[in-house]
């Protein structure tokens, strides 16, 4: 019986090189997503949290509409949120106070032309 090396039954270890190629793109990518994605809803938690605030603030009550959004657009300008406009703030009139909500999509590249598109919207209520 001839038992050559070749004739031996013996297991691949180890990945190929094209499939480490794959891994380490994948991985590549998710990175920069990561890094792209990331501080976009950081931003927003500083964003919901200004807006819970307004229902305790001692400095809103008994403001109108104008003055409320003075207020918020302040807070954001201290948080250096910039992408929150005037126009992405809506008051309107309630019952016992004012409905705040704050709608914005805060937009970005990821790589060459592959864009992404986030849509936040918090709504808070400013007592009279």
């Amino acid at each position: 019986m001839n038992t050559s090396v070749s004739n031996l039954p013996h297991k691949q270890q180890g990945l190929t090189a094209i499939s480490w190629v794959i891994i380490i793109a994948f991985l590549g990518f998710q990175g920069i997503l990561a890094m792209n994605v990331i501080p976009v809803y950081i931003n927003d938690a500083s964003v919901k949290s200004i807006v819970k605030g307004l229902e305790t603030d001692p400095d809103l009550r008994g403001a109108n509409s104008r003055k409320i959004r003075e207020i918020i657009l302040k807070r954001l300008k201290i948080n250096n949120l910039y992408d929150i406009k005037k126009d992405n703030i809506k008051i309107k009139k309630a019952r016992n106070g004012y409905s705040v909500n704050i709608t914005y999509e805060p937009r970005g590249t990821l790589v060459g032309n592959l864009d992404y598109i986030i849509t936040f919207s918090h709504d808070g209520f400013v007592p009279r």
